[in-house]
Parts: structure tokens; C-alpha cells; sequence
């Protein structure tokens, strides 16, 4: 296992302002709604930092490792080795994943290590949303357990255009960098394959 040594290309940096700039308005739409329901997410028992969430896109990878690359040295060693040992809990027939409730590799102390470059799920989670599907229902989730939400009428928080966006950024950075295929990491194999 061998952490991603990533170049920073003038190609690679337009593509990181574009997964930035699409990061910000998430944020933005999130907090505003999130405000309205007075939720605040301050860390909790049914931490999200350790639920096995898996990442489809290679430009939300490449980003994440990006972050992570300007990290000092020895926080990078430290995160890879709890990286390592998620990967080997989490995956011990390399098959199918075993969810275990493991706190996410670059959570220290409470706080993610690489928070401006945290893939989307990573922003989008926590309050109620929905999500549409083209010849589907919209799907719609109830949010985390640590929020008020059921105290609420439903305020409108849609994923779509967010993953709309990051579909299209993703075939931009395929197309530059000629990646294919899928992909479905964690956090822990982002950083060490």
C-alpha cells in the first residue's frame, strides 16, 4: 500500500477551483438550511465520521489527496497507519466490507484533518434531504439522529444539482486525465491506493 503521490499541474489546480467553487455553494445551501432547523453539528455519539461511506468520484480523490498532501509529515504517517488498519478491519476478505462503526482515518481528536477538501458526502450529510433520480422516485432521507428535524415541517434541501455538478466535473477531470472506469473507495483507500 503506497499513498498517492499527486502532481499539482496547472490542469489539476483549474479542476480543484472548479470541485472547490462546487464545495462552497454546498456548504453555503447546507448551513442555510441547516440554520433554519437551529441544527449545528458539533460532533455526536452517531458520529458520520464513522459510518463506511464510499466515494464515486476520481476528482473528489484527487482533491481529498491534495489536502491531504500539504499535511506535515508525520500527521500524513500516522493518518496512513490508521488508514491501514481501517482498510484490514474493514475489508478482511478484500471483498465484501465489514461496517464496524470505525472512526474515519483523518478524524483527530474530533476534527477532520483535511475539512476544506472533505469529499461531498462528507458535506451534504446529516439533514433531511432528497434526491432525484431520472425514472425514479425522489428519494428522501430523514436526516441524522443528533438533529431536531422531526420537530419540523421538511425545509427543501435537494442534492440533485450538487451531484448534477460534480457528474459533469467528474467527466471534465476523466477526459484531462484519462481516468475510467468506476470507482468506490473510502476515505482509507483513497488515501492508500
Amino acid at each position: 500500500m503506497n499513498p498517492i503521490a499527486l502532481e499539482t499541474s496547472p490542469m489539476k489546480q483549474k479542476q480543484f477551483h472548479l470541485v472547490s467553487d462546487i464545495y462552497a455553494n454546498m456548504d453555503e445551501v447546507w448551513d442555510k438550511t441547516a440554520a433554519q432547523y437551529g441544527f449545528f453539528c458539533e460532533g455526536c455519539e452517531d458520529n458520520c465520521c464513522t459510518s463506511l461511506f464510499f466515494h464515486h468520484t476520481f476528482i473528489e480523490k484527487a482533491y481529498l489527496v491534495h489536502g491531504f498532501n500539504q499535511l506535515a509529515t508525520d500527521i500524513k504517517r500516522k493518518a496512513l497507519s490508521r488508514a491501514g488498519s481501517y482498510y484490514q478491519k474493514t475489508f478482511p476478505d478484500e471483498k465484501m466490507p465489514t461496517s464496524l462503526k470505525l472512526i474515519c482515518p483523518l478524524n483527530q481528536e474530533g476534527r477532520c484533518m483535511v475539512y476544506q477538501h472533505r469529499p461531498m458526502i462528507c458535506r451534504l450529510h446529516g439533514i433531511p434531504h432528497e434526491l432525484h433520480r431520472p425514472g425514479a422516485e425522489a428519494f428522501k432521507g430523514p436526516g441524522c439522529s443528533a438533529g431536531p428535524f422531526e420537530k419540523h415541517l421538511y425545509i427543501p434541501f435537494d442534492r440533485t444539482p450538487f451531484y448534477k455538478e460534480m457528474a459533469r466535473a467528474e467527466m471534465e477531470f476523466r477526459k484531462k486525465t484519462g481516468k475510467a472506469g468506476k470507482i468506490k473507495e473510502t476515505v482509507a483507500q483513497m488515501l492508500l491506493f
